[in-house]
């Protein structure tokens, strides 16, 4: 913590005391030790200071959290996985939402979870039911986070994103009120809380439409090095012909030789195409056929594979680590973008990324839902997004690597991002995860909903 944030939060330490009363969780402090615990995000190369954590065991809690903090004249932030905190958070009031553990599967085809549900808990529990959420491609993010920055997951062009199929938000404003929030009760808070990650309040439990899906025939074609070119050009051109039923992303991968990584990957340069089919196995068999014809993987895993299994597809990791990203949106992918990309990350290149990778939009994603929402950025073609490990020798390269991935692709990039790639906050940042009227709607929203200006801390429109 810095001095002045230390200094801060002991000024305030009675009127901390004071909070510890109104509350059925707990407040912790810098020393506490449940602070390091509730505090430290997914990405442990940010180092989270805030002022205090409460650890909240309901709304009531965030609600006297809020209160509090503008009475005390304290930003605050939330964090329930950690996935999502981005900056140091130094003289944040932090509510940590993990104790909001409510998971509930209707038969009839929805959901209702907690703030601190993950996405895995509610895969199993809605399996039995032969249904099946639309979660992200690391089933161990939180459900809420993910939900509120859109939601784009390995099925993403066969169902839309996850954000699409809300039916209902409890959530806390800025103003220190809960509210009950769908398309017909609060229908502003209702578009901005879809896709505007976070800005318009503490999301304390949703509610969300479920679809039939017990199985799905996915995986991903691990390639060699010496194949990358071959891989990576007749990926751009087969991807282009796939239905709405198929759902597809193509990595190139540096990942180090540790506990999880299979032998055939570790420490070795390789390619992986990703594929998951919604459809007949027999069907996305023939569709991946091609893919499979360009060269002899090394790794072959794909096949039919239960939907709760999901997460085996991208094998995302479930540990925290330190990461450095980078990403984009790009409107087309020529053999010329393919060319620029090989030569700046390429097996020859000196990259030193783990991951570059690019995923294929379009199908449902592309359509607007039936009510509309604040994602942005919807008839982008592909989201680009490098990720690095920033530790020696190559940390002070990933940075400028990074940007030079970017600037490789830059004549095809459309200028945007996705907001739950790449966490970061800023007016830049932000410009870039929402066109110019959807931002200036979150921003007169914010104002509204959020008088005092207490949810300052993390990614917010600027006032």
């Amino acid at each position: 913590m810095s001095a002045t944030a230390a200094s801060s939060a002991s000024a305030l330490t009675p009127r901390f005391d004071q909070l510890r009363r109104r509350l059925t969780g707990a407040v912790a402090l810098p020393g506490d030790p449940r602070y390091a615990q509730l505090s430290t995000p997914w990405n442990v190369a940010v180092s989270a200071t805030p002022a205090a954590v409460v650890e909240a065991r309901n709304a009531q809690d965030v609600i006297e959290a809020v209160r509090f903090a503008a009475e005390a004249g304290l930003p605050v932030a939330v964090q329930a996985t950690g996935h999502g905190i981005a900056d140091a958070l130094d003289g944040a009031l932090l509510v940590h939402t993990g104790r909001l553990d409510e998971c509930v599967v209707h038969p009839d085809g929805w959901a209702r979870v907690g703030a601190g549900v993950r996405w895995q808990q509610v895969l199993d529990a809605a399996a039995p039911h032969g249904l099946a959420p639309l979660c992200g491609s690391a089933p161990n993010v939180g459900v809420v986070g993910y939900t509120t920055g859109g939601g784009i997951g390995p099925v993403v062009r066969t169902y839309g994103a996850a954000s699409d199929r809300v039916r209902a938000f409890e959530v806390v404003t800025g103003d220190g009120t809960l509210h009950r929030v769908t398309a017909e009760q609060e229908p502003d808070l209702f578009w901005g809380l879809r896709g505007g990650k976070g800005a318009l309040g503490i999301v304390t439990a949703l509610e969300f439409d479920l679809v039939p899906l017990r199985e799905v025939y996915g995986g991903a074609l691990y390639f060699a090095a010496d194949d990358t070119a071959a891989v990576l050009h007749a990926w751009r051109q087969w991807c282009v012909g796939l239905p709405e039923q198929a759902t597809t992303s193509i990595a190139l991968l540096q990942l180090p030789p540790m506990p999880g990584v299979p032998e055939p990957l570790a420490g070795r340069y390789t390619v992986a195409v990703r594929f998951v089919w919604t459809g007949a196995a027999d069907e996305g068999a023939a569709r991946l056929a091609p893919m499979r014809a360009v060269a002899e993987p090394v790794l072959d895993g794909v096949g039919v594979i239960p939907y709760p299994a999901i997460g085996m597809v991208h094998a995302d990791p479930v540990n925290p680590m330190p990461s450095y990203e980078a990403t984009d949106l790009l409107r087309e992918l020529p053999a010329e973008a393919v060319d620029a990309l090989l030569a700046v990350a390429g097996p020859q290149a000196g990259s030193p990324q783990v991951i570059v990778e690019l995923r294929q939009l379009g199908g449902a994603f592309a359509r607007e839902p039936h009510h509309p929402s604040a994602l942005s950025h919807r008839d982008a073609a592909y989201t680009l997004l490098t990720i690095g490990v920033p530790a020696p020798p190559v940390r002070d390269a990933l940075v400028a690597h990074g940007d030079a991935v970017r600037a490789a692709l830059a004549p095809w990039a459309t200028g945007g991002a996705l907001p739950n790639l790449s966490a970061g906050t800023g007016a830049e940042r932000l410009a870039r995860s929402y066109d110019p009227a959807t931002l200036a709607r979150l921003s007169e929203l914010a104002r509204r909903y959020d008088p005092f200006g207490v949810l300052r801390a993390g990614q917010v429109p600027v006032r």
